[in-house]
């Protein structure tokens, strides 16, 4: 135990590691899949011609942005149930994540729509096409190919800031490596396996979405 790092005492909190790493991966898919989902409506809402639906969702968004990831979940967990929102930290932890990054993400598809060309929305106008097959049909599937890279971005970026869901008792990676550390009073090895597990598993999400790029990019 006088070693720098003792590597029977890594190799033996290994497994408990890992299975957190596994459970920070699946808050992480979820709350991406549902920011994706989410921040799609929000910048299509953003972009409505009621001048009322677009400046309150512009005002939504600008607000989440603005404000910590940290108070906005304490606000869900801690908050909530004074007025009858009663949920497990699990939930409101990857509720928290994804609206936070929903945000954000709905301003990558805000970017990738204005950056279809203008005569893409004027040939479905002339085709007579409805909004809901012009954006399905034209409009979106250019649009995203474009956002795919800073897609991938907030992807890793949710992936990292899951260790702030631990102030609200979620036993994450990050949590996990510190109730390890604080059993043995040996911080090193938990807290340095757990920053290759991050590193590893984000160059891994990482080169996931360089392959989607390179799939999807355009002719």
């Amino acid at each position: 135990m006088n070693t720098f790092f003792d590597l029977h005492y890594a190799a033996r909190i290994l497994p408990a590691l890992a299975r957190a790493s596994l459970y920070t991966i699946g808050i992480t898919l979820v709350g991406f899949a549902i920011a994706l989902v989410l921040g799609l409506v929000l910048a299509l809402l953003r972009r409505s011609p009621i001048a009322a639906v677009s400046r309150t969702i512009g005002l939504v968004v600008e607000f989440v942005r603005s404000t910590p990831l940290l108070i906005q979940v304490y606000v869900i967990f801690y908050v909530g149930p004074l007025y009858g929102l009663v949920i497990s930290a699990l939930t409101a932890g990857t509720i928290g994540i994804a609206l936070h990054y929903a945000c954000y993400v709905s301003e990558v598809y805000r970017a990738g729509l204005n950056c279809v060309a203008r005569g893409q929305w004027e040939a479905a106008c002339a085709l007579s096409l409805s909004r809901w097959r012009t954006y399905t049909g034209v409009i979106l599937p250019q649009a995203i190919r474009q956002v795919i890279p800073a897609l991938g971005n907030y992807l890793v970026a949710m992936f990292k800031d899951t260790p702030v869901l631990s102030a609200i008792t979620v036993v994450e990676l990050m949590q996990q490596a510190k109730n390890l550390g604080s059993e043995t009073f040996r911080y090193l090895e938990p807290i340095t396996m757990t920053g290759a597990f991050f590193l590893a598993i984000s160059l891994t999400f990482a080169a996931g979405v360089r392959h989607l790029e390179k799939r999807l990019r355009l002719p």
